[in-house]
């Protein structure tokens, strides 16, 4: 890894990784990026990776041939997010390294707050909350709050304020760099490729590994750090809801055999024991009450948690025959 970049004063320095694969987002990536030019507390650089889209590469080092606090690096690993934001964290100089979704833009605060954390020498992570911007315009009515993760945003059931956690997740979030010293990169073969089916888990994997690696470690979310991340219509539908839910259930298989489903199913017991069967409730009480989308709310939750559980059948039988396999490498930093 390169040298630990000096921040601002009384915190560390912090580089922002901006993954990115489509010019279809072209855009969104720029309104990321002035997110993060914007903030209270200045970024030391932004590190945009691009995931093998030569002509996306070119356009973007064109658009910011100028500009001192942007660097663009094409992908040096495998397709797919978790390379990506290997290679960012490689090239990055920053003492902590902080991740802002492609279609998402930051407010203004969201880097004083996760500077702010790290006054504690024993935080290694801090997320923070991500907020859903929906491209209908608002939420459609049979679209439960508690599986909001599944269109990459905070959902009900996680606690409020600043509070620590098993795992941040991906979207918003940051490490400090000796994080990924002590405990590998981002695990490859786990995570999103492109518009290919919509793994995840990633952060979960790599939280787990590192609170075993460094004992002590404390993991946080402070749901200040608000980002604003775009849903495209595509998402709001019930066939992309399942498939995501199918998904998701894959990779708490993959993420379970690797760590052990006693930490790697530890939070979701606790969400499909409490938190869903109160979403479901809910639902019903607001489909007496005449109230729109109640039925549909506390059915999709319970289609979501069948598809999911059916995904990590799936996901377990395949592992266990070796089908289905992630690796974790660690992080070659640039010389010099």
């Amino acid at each position: 890894m390169s040298g630990t970049g000096s921040g601002a004063p009384g915190g560390p320095g912090i580089s922002v990784v901006v993954c990115v694969y489509t010019e279809e987002r072209w855009e969104d990536i720029l309104a990321a990026v002035a997110s993060v030019r914007a903030q209270s507390r200045p970024a030391l650089e932004t590190l945009l990776v691009v995931d093998h889209n030569r002509a996306l590469l070119d356009r973007l080092e064109r658009e910011y041939k100028e500009a001192e606090d942007v660097r663009v690096l094409a992908n040096a690993g495998p397709r797919g997010l978790s390379a990506g934001r290997n290679t960012g964290i490689a090239a990055a100089h920053g003492e902590v390294i902080a991740f802002l979704d492609d279609d998402a833009v930051a407010e203004r605060d969201w880097l004083r707050h996760f500077a702010a954390a790290y006054a504690d020498p024993r935080v290694m992570a801090v997320g923070g909350r991500t907020v859903p911007i929906w491209a209908s315009g608002r939420r459609p009515v049979w679209f439960p709050e508690e599986f909001d993760w599944v269109v990459g945003c905070t959902y009900r059931g996680l606690p409020p304020g600043r509070v620590r956690v098993r795992n941040v997740l991906g979207g918003n979030a940051s490490f400090r760099r000796i994080a990924f010293d002590a405990a590998g990169g981002f695990a490859t073969g786990i995570g999103r490729d492109g518009d290919k089916r919509p793994l995840g888990c990633e952060e979960t994997e790599l939280c787990i590994r590192l609170t075993r690696a460094v004992p002590g470690a404390v993991l946080l979310i402070d749901d200040r750090a608000v980002i604003h991340h775009r849903v495209p219509s595509g998402r709001e539908r019930f066939g992309y809801f399942r498939t995501r839910a199918y998904a998701e259930g894959l990779s708490k298989a993959l993420v379970a055999r690797s760590v052990g489903a006693g930490k790697g199913l530890e939070s979701e017991r606790r969400y499909a024991t409490r938190v869903l069967p109160a979403g479901v409730a809910r639902g019903l009480r607001d489909a007496v009450l005449a109230r729109p989308g109640g039925a549909g709310r506390a059915g999709a939750i319970v289609a979501g948690v069948l598809t999911a559980a059916g995904g990590y059948v799936v996901g377990s039988v395949r592992a266990r025959r070796g089908g289905t396999a992630f690796s974790v490498a660690p992080i070659e930093g640039e010389s010099g």
